[in-house]
This record gives structure tokens, sequence and C-alpha cells, in this order.
């Protein structure tokens, strides 16, 4: 399974989160730092755009691991599963499997 690992206790603010998940995700020069652009890179993994440095297969699944999440903002992480989660309710509607799973740590 892919993985994306973030470091939450290095996370303290929506800034240092883009940062670190354009190093992560390998998100393209344009990406905007904002959490719609954050959505629309991973709403992409199965696609030929390269938004991000990853191409999952059909049934592949990107892991998003989060470390030392509760010392992220809280506001922020329950952002960011909201997210995941509506990320990959726009990938079933489209007739694929869900793309993402988040795993706090």
């Amino acid at each position: 399974m892919a993985t994306a690992t973030l470091n939450g206790a290095a996370i303290a603010s929506a800034d240092d989160f883009h940062s670190q998940s354009r190093e992560a995700f390998g998100f393209p020069e344009f990406y905007s730092n904002s959490i719609d652009a954050w959505v629309d890179c991973l709403s992409y993994l199965r696609d030929e755009e390269n938004m991000t440095k990853f191409r999952l297969k059909g049934n592949e699944v990107l892991e998003i691991v989060i470390t030392d999440s509760a010392k992220m903002p809280a506001d922020l992480l329950e952002e960011i599963t909201y997210c995941v989660g509506g990320i990959n309710e726009r990938y079933e509607d489209y007739g694929e499997k869900p793309a993402l799973k988040l795993t706090l740590k």
C-alpha cells in the first residue's frame, strides 16, 4: 500500500500542514496551499493528471499516516478527516473504490 506520512507534532498551523503535504504527496508547483487544492489534488490519484507523486491502480489505496496526531490543532485534524471522507465519496460517486485511508497515530 502506498503511504504518505505527516508529522502531527510539527503541524501547528494550516501553513505547516500544507508545507508537509506538498512534500509528502508531491503536489505540483502550482499547489495553492488551501484545503480546496488539497482535496482537488487527492481526487486525481488514479488519473494521468500528475497532481501527486502517487498513481494508484483501481484497487489500490493511499494510506495517509499522521504521527503524533494528538499534537495537531483539533480543528485542522477534524477538517482533514472530513475531507478524506469527502474525497472517498467522490471516488465512489464515479464507481471507484475509495482511494484514501487515514491512520492517526
